[in-house]
């Protein structure tokens, strides 16, 4: 009888030990999940950020790349330039169908857009500057619509910063009366566009030309700063399209310096 209640007494003991052990156990689990959740805040915060930066990385290339790849293929191959924008769109609702890659299909959706009017100017209407505008405002219907639907505002913001710095810089081209070079560069080859080119420069430098290209880069590069000022993926895509405009028309201007 001793022996069973001293076993009985032991097994007693050990269970509560056992029990304490698993109460502490769970406390300590519980302690360090909260110290773990008191810094995953932190943890999405850094990776919005660096996703919002990525966007407007994403923007300047966008604005930039087709300088260099669409301009001379949209001059030898328009056609082929225009069936292209079936492409980018096709990728960018692909990209759009999942969750992981939504963000960067939105954005191309935006590029879209700038692809696909500014196929149709330069390839077939690049000799009037007057029509400039009008088709590169194609888009903006579209952008009207989803910002009323609330779908797809990283991209059409993008699509309306570059519609910005667009509708700034031909403006300057019209204050300047730079259109008549304009008119004839697009009409002559490489070697007559060297000294077009040139007299398009002496334009720029004078007094009233210098004066408004100061404004407008101003006008850009401030409308450009307070977009980012608002930390939103949508806004950084428009501010990134807006900057890159600068770049842009720094590239032609130095073009024009080396004819």
């Amino acid at each position: 009888m001793i022996n069973n209640t001293l076993f009985a007494y032991t097994v007693a003991n050990s269970s509560i030990d056992t029990n304490l052990h698993t109460t502490e156990t769970r406390h300590r689990s519980i302690k360090e999940l909260e110290s773990t959740l008191s810094l995953s805040p932190s943890l999405p915060s850094a990776i919005i950020w660096r996703q919002t930066w990525l966007v407007f990385v994403a923007a300047v290339f966008l604005v930039t790349v087709p300088v260099f790849i669409e301009a001379p293929l949209v001059r030898s191959l328009p056609t082929l330039s225009l069936v292209i924008t079936g492409f980018w769109i096709w990728l960018s609702l692909t990209l759009m169908s999942c969750p992981h890659t939504y963000l960067w299909g939105d954005l191309l959706l935006g590029f879209s857009w700038s692809w696909f009017t500014g196929a149709i100017y330069w390839g077939w209407l690049r000799w009037e500057p007057l029509w400039h505008l009008p088709i590169e405002s194609l888009g903006l219907p579209f952008a009207i619509w989803c910002f009323w639907r609330n779908w797809g505002k990283v991209g059409n913001w993008f699509y309306l910063g570059s519609l910005f710095g667009t509708v700034l810089t031909d403006i300057y081209f019209y204050l300047v009366d730079l259109m008549p070079y304009w008119r004839q560069i697009m009409r002559t080859d490489a070697d007559g566009a060297s000294q077009i080119l040139r007299n398009a420069l002496g334009q720029v430098q004078t007094p009233w030309g210098g004066v408004w290209a100061i404004i407008l880069a101003l006008a850009l590069l401030t409308v450009g700063l307070v977009s980012l000022g608002k930390r939103q993926k949508h806004w950084y895509a428009f501010g990134g399209a807006v900057l890159s405009t600068i770049l842009v028309d720094s590239l032609f201007l130095v073009a024009a310096i080396l004819a």
